[in-house]
């Protein structure tokens, strides 16, 4: 497994994450031994950094409930913001913000988290000043060790001009490159950690058919969309013959990504990916020019899709 610093936090962590999307959204408290299995699997082959977020189902409460005892191991991410978990209030209020991170520290049965960061993607004007305010609160009081933000498009770019934060967590994958264009150059200049979500981008580069999974927002089909016009325009000399490992191995071929989160709720998808990325990366420098220059002739104007 490689490891990276993630920014200035000093945050030692693998390249490979763990995002915990799926167990949480698709597991119930019946498959608690399923979530065990996924999580120590995870830990087991050398990932330490798992990602979830307060609205992610009952992600949280399965880390508590599974891997607590092993919090040293691991460097911990959640998100705040919204409104979930049978939480009445209001999104985007500070009072929201800390009682979410209250929320998660239980949940998870940790005293300390290692990184919140401000769940922004469907935030589209400047985070208020008491949402702002909390976050930063809690990392005084000792609840989080650092800050991030969780954005795309423009507005995680003005999210990183700002420079408050620790870390930015955005898309980016084959099929969505724009993060290079720009916020990777302002992130690296401000010495913020970089987290890429969907970094296989639903595994939608070389499908034959649509990814069977819940797509109420069209993501997956303009993923599919994009990642056919891409392939379309003829083969890729030593490109690898797996798909799963041409994407994560574009990513990861990008110095300026401390950490890509892939998200499962199969352990053998678990293993199966870490043995991917220690065994079938990198891949070869000329592929992933050519997979950027593919995205530069017919995807430059596409935006980042969450």
């Amino acid at each position: 497994m490689e490891f990276t610093t993630l920014g200035k936090t000093g945050l030692k962590v693998s390249r490979l994450g763990a995002g915990l999307v799926e167990i949480g959204n698709q597991l119930t408290f019946d498959e608690v031994d399923q979530a065990a299995q996924v999580l120590n699997t995870a830990l087991d082959n050398g990932i330490t950094f798992f990602d979830t977020a307060e609205c992610y189902g009952i992600s949280e409460e399965l880390i508590g409930r599974t891997v607590a005892h092993r919090r040293h191991e691991f460097v911990l991410a959640t998100k705040a913001g919204h409104i979930a978990g049978g939480y009445s209030g209001t999104p985007w209020t500070g009072k929201t913000v800390a009682d979410s991170i209250d929320r998660s520290l239980k949940r998870m049965r940790t005293d300390h988290l290692d990184l919140v960061q401000l769940h922004a993607y469907d935030l589209t004007a400047p985070a208020p000043d008491d949402v702002v305010e909390a976050l930063f609160r809690a990392r005084d009081d000792g609840k989080t060790r650092f800050v991030g933000y969780s954005a795309d498009n423009e507005h995680g770019e003005r999210a990183v001009e700002g420079g408050l934060y620790d870390t930015i967590q955005t898309v980016f994958s084959v099929v969505d490159q724009k993060a290079r264009k720009k916020l990777f150059g302002l992130a690296e200049e401000r010495g913020m950690g970089v987290i890429i979500k969907r970094p296989i981008a639903n595994a939608s580069w070389g499908t034959t058919s649509r990814p069977s999974i819940y797509d109420e927002d069209g993501v997956v089909d303009e993923l599919v969309i994009r990642a056919r016009a891409m392939s379309g325009l003829g083969p890729i000399p030593g490109a690898p013959d797996d798909r799963i490992a041409l994407s994560l191995g574009f990513v990861l071929a990008h110095p300026e990504v401390d950490t890509a989160i892939v998200g499962t709720r199969n352990p053998a998808h678990m293993k199966s990916n870490i043995e991917k990325t220690e065994t079938e990366l990198p891949i070869p420098p000329e592929v992933v020019g050519e997979l950027r220059r593919r995205f530069d002739e017919i995807g430059a104007d596409w935006p980042q899709i969450d």
